[in-house]
């Protein structure tokens, strides 16, 4: 987590060909210019080995703020709407014609690129715009957890943990509001339906969801020890030792539960959302991934809230539920039936901690993993202790469940303010533009290696001393 999102890519598009504005001529020239920049960022980007593509996210963040400001100058401008008090009128001459290849509507095929998706409308410019600008927001927060997660170096200090998880946080919460900004709009601008599941109202509400999961998930994570404790144990580089057992506060183990809960009903309803429509299946079962983790890391914290009353046998029960939401099998149950269960589980593991090592994507199951780790830890640790000394019965798991308590949000939306051009900028526009936006015939988006058919092998202008037609054989 989170989840590891693939951003889109477009085609050129010149906005003068669609769109004349006359209090401010040199508009449709700036937006062009400015989306152009986008355009290859996006491309470039996407050419980028995986686990290279981290240090690029800061441009594409970069270029699309940037192109932001003038798309919604547009978009103000044809509902005659004043910037700065300064009125702007913008004309639609013909219908835009733009493409951009989703990547959350498919399922993906091994060396085959999903289709392109043809808008012609202006407001499915501005959602493509601002989703793939949550999309880098929320690899950006991968980005800032991955040191957490890597057991090839010595583990990150105390402070250096705790800036990562802020960082992440703020980044979720920023593509969180983007996504609560576009759903209103939707509700106060019907549309026809959109040219593709990426874009609708329902995945938008999913996606907003899902950020908000995971930004609840890691107001959990920055003062739970537990992962932290299992990543040292595999990490050979960890020369700490002696340490002391991790401690958490009873009252804060039960409001831990209940943030977890709460990240576990965004999860349920993002699922809900996404299931209904054509989205990935990848993606899809990511979401139900991050529900069943969600609410076995809150029987956990129950678990340890159990623990420390002195409730061992209860505790041990609330691991079990832990256990049953993942869908994972106790380790005396594995050994009991067949060691290739077991087999299968450690490749897994080791298949997982290599692509934290690689950077690719890694945490695809919604960190069901490393909470399966942490509680078969705990639920060892537990019953030896109940064996040898406390003694007490384990209860069934169902009430348990049943008894479960309500969410508890911890985080409330900063609404998303659409940027605006800087007055002096807009005041330069009224200039009459020096140049045509004309994009030209350049290269797709997608094209990786664009080579001229009439050229022989890679040298321009051999043509004509290579021979053609039917070759003679001696």
């Amino acid at each position: 987590m989170p989840y590891p999102f693939v951003l889109p890519t477009t085609s050129s598009f010149s906005f003068s060909s669609s769109f004349t504005c006359e209090s401010h001529p040199s508009l449709p020239l700036n937006a062009s210019t400015h989306r152009g920049v986008v355009r290859d960022t996006l491309k470039k980007h996407k050419r980028l080995p995986p686990a290279s593509q981290a240090p690029s996210l800061s441009t594409v963040v970069s270029s699309l703020q940037s192109y932001l400001p003038s798309l919604f100058a547009i978009d103000a401008g044809l509902s005659r709407k004043a910037i700065h008090s300064e009125e702007v009128s913008v004309i639609l001459n013909s219908t835009p014609q733009i493409e951009w290849r989703p990547t959350l509507s498919h399922n993906p095929i091994p060396g085959r690129e999903p289709a392109r998706t043809k808008i012609s409308s202006l407001e499915y410019e501005i959602s493509f715009a601002l989703t793939t600008l949550a999309a880098a927001y929320t690899l950006q927060a991968r980005a800032a957890l991955h040191p957490l997660y890597l057991t090839s170096s010595a583990p990150v200090g105390t402070t250096q943990r705790q800036t990562a998880i802020a960082s992440a946080t703020r980044s979720l919460l920023d593509s969180a509001s983007i996504y609560d900004y576009l759903s209103t709009r939707a509700t106060e601008t019907p549309l026809p339906a959109a040219p593709c599941a990426d874009i609708t109202p329902s995945t938008v509400r999913a996606l907003r969801s899902l950020a908000l999961a995971e930004a609840t998930l890691l107001a959990v994570l920055k003062d739970d020890p537990y992962p932290a404790v299992v990543a040292a144990e595999r990490n050979p580089n960890d020369m700490e030792w002696m340490y002391k057992a991790p401690d958490i506060p009873k009252v804060r183990a039960h409001l831990f539960a209940r943030l977890c809960l709460a990240a576990a009903e965004h999860a349920a309803q993002a699922h809900a959302l996404a299931g209904s429509g054509k989205l990935s299946a990848e993606f899809v079962k990511y979401l139900d991934d991050l529900r069943r983790t969600s609410r076995a890391r809150a029987c956990r914290f129950f678990g340890i809230d159990a623990e420390l009353s002195g409730q061992t046998g209860t505790a041990i029960a609330w691991l079990l539920a832990g256990l049953q939401e993942l869908g994972v099998e106790r380790k005396a149950e594995q050994k009991s039936k067949s060691g290739f269960k077991g087999l299968r589980k450690e490749w897994t593991e080791r298949r997982e901690d290599k692509k934290v090592e690689r950077g690719l994507d890694w945490g695809a199951d919604a960190g069901r993993l490393d909470e399966t780790r942490v509680i078969e830890m705990l639920e060892a640790k537990w019953t030896k202790q109940n064996d040898t000394m406390m003694t007490q019965a384990i209860p069934p798991v169902g009430p348990l469940l049943a008894q479960m308590p309500s969410g508890r949000e911890i985080h409330s939306l900063k609404p998303y303010q659409p940027p605006e051009l800087e007055p002096d900028v807009l005041e330069a526009m009224r200039a009459p533009p020096d140049r045509s936006d004309d994009p030209g015939n350049y290269a797709s988006s997608d094209d990786e290696t664009a080579v001229d058919p009439s050229l022989v092998g890679a040298f321009p202008g051999t043509h004509g001393d290579y021979r053609t037609g039917t070759p003679n054989y001696y």
